[in-house]
């Protein structure tokens, strides 16, 4: 009897230290909270003439363990997609700025939209003396003026 009750003590002490460490909470946590809570409650009400077989309890903290172990692998793949999304950020951010500093010295067609009449848009041709990077996008310095390389239809090297 004095074993069982190890058990519940120590039980209860795994689950308020898991209740207490809610600092990543997920689905998965608050299940496994669940999962304990029950599993405590079953052991304070069974029956002391007929206590629970060791298998069931063997079968039951196998399953608690795979929970846990499903979450952390969870967090850590979690971890690893924003490490990889923060790379793949860090990756286009300097593709564009390769890009726009090989188009200094070049030749460019500027392609600008007209407001008034969209099928009629303002055509400059010019060659890039200067290339910045404002609001997250580059920029190229034409005839003294700046514009997005979003709006470049054309690149040759300088005649």
């Amino acid at each position: 009897m004095s074993t069982i009750t190890s058990q519940i003590t120590a039980m209860r002490n795994e689950t308020t230290q898991a209740q207490a460490q809610q600092a990543r909470t997920t689905g998965m946590q608050n299940n496994s909270n669940v999962f304990l809570t029950l599993m405590l409650k079953q052991l304070e009400n069974q029956d002391p003439t007929a206590p629970t077989d060791n298998a069931q309890w063997l079968s039951q903290l196998a399953q608690y363990s795979s929970l846990e172990q499903m979450t952390q692998m969870n967090s850590g793949l979690e971890n690893c997609a924003k490490y990889i999304n923060a790379m793949y950020d860090d990756m286009m951010l300097n593709s564009e700025i390769t890009q726009t500093l090989s188009m200094i010295g070049k030749d460019v067609t500027i392609q600008i939209p007209n407001e008034n009449d969209p099928k009629n848009p303002t055509k400059i041709n010019g060659t890039v003396t200067e290339a910045s990077f404002e609001d997250g996008s580059g920029r190229v310095k034409v005839n003294d003026k700046y514009y997005s390389i979003e709006n470049i239809i054309s690149i040759r090297e300088k005649e």
